[in-house]
């Protein structure tokens, strides 16, 4: 746990990604990931000085295990003691499609984090990890882009802050053990149906059999993409 909140100390400090008394809000789905955010941005608190809450969108796809999800975010906040916001799409406008999408529930998603910003909010900090950078970097690849988009998802941009960025899945899975953390599990992660669920359950497992650290080494690749990038645009 030290080693990792380590990592996500000094990744932070890098990318001057907090400040004392900002109102800080964690996007919590419930799943692994999104329960270290939570759990890392607790233990970080006093030293960085921010004031912390959560929010969870409930985007009223999967039913009951939606609700279940929803259920289980709002008992671990109470847990924790963090103050939660949850959202359903009625909330921020959006009616839900006879066949909606990754896209959609993605702009579902930013809509509500733009309605805490509205509301008050200074940054919203979501659970990119390497793993979903690399996915990203791989897909941007796949349909064609140049160096900015091989730059892939970056630490800040605007409201939104991504802490994680320094982690694998496997880290934020290994720290929610390591603290006792309960988390749920989407079960679309399992289905082939999407393109990044594709390249997550194939694309990566095959080119981490060739090399163990093909992940950090993706996700390396992006950090110097956006130096780069940065560079020129200059």
């Amino acid at each position: 746990m030290k080693q990792i909140l380590k990592k996500v100390r000094t990744f932070a400090q890098e990318n001057e990604l907090f400040d004392p008394g900002q109102k800080l809000c964690a996007a919590v789905s419930g799943g692994a990931d999104s329960m270290a955010l939570l759990r890392i941005l607790l233990e970080l608190q006093p030293e960085f000085g921010y004031q912390l809450t959560a929010c969870h969108v409930n985007h009223g796809l999967r039913g009951a295990a939606a609700d279940r999800d929803e259920a289980f975010v709002r008992g671990e906040c109470g847990r924790l003691g963090v103050p939660l916001r949850v959202f359903h799409p009625a909330d921020v406008g959006f009616a839900v499609p006879p066949r909606a999408g990754e896209d959609w529930a993605r702009r579902l998603r930013y809509a509500c984090f733009e309605r805490l910003c509205e509301e008050g909010i200074d940054a919203v900090a979501t659970a990119h990890t390497a793993n979903d950078q690399a996915e990203t970097l791989l897909l941007r690849l796949a349909r064609g882009t140049g160096l900015h988009g091989a730059a892939g998802i970056r630490p800040k941009r605007g409201c939104y802050l991504r802490p994680l960025l320094a982690l694998t899945r496997q880290d934020t899975e290994s720290f929610c053990r390591a603290a006792g953390q309960a988390w749920v599990t989407d079960e679309t992660n399992a289905t082939d149906a999407y393109a990044r669920n594709r390249v997550r359950r194939a694309a990566l497992p095959a080119l981490q059999s060739t090399n163990g650290a093909a992940v950090e080494n993706l996700a390396r690749f992006c950090e110097k993409a956006a130096r780069a990038d940065a560079y020129f645009a200059r």
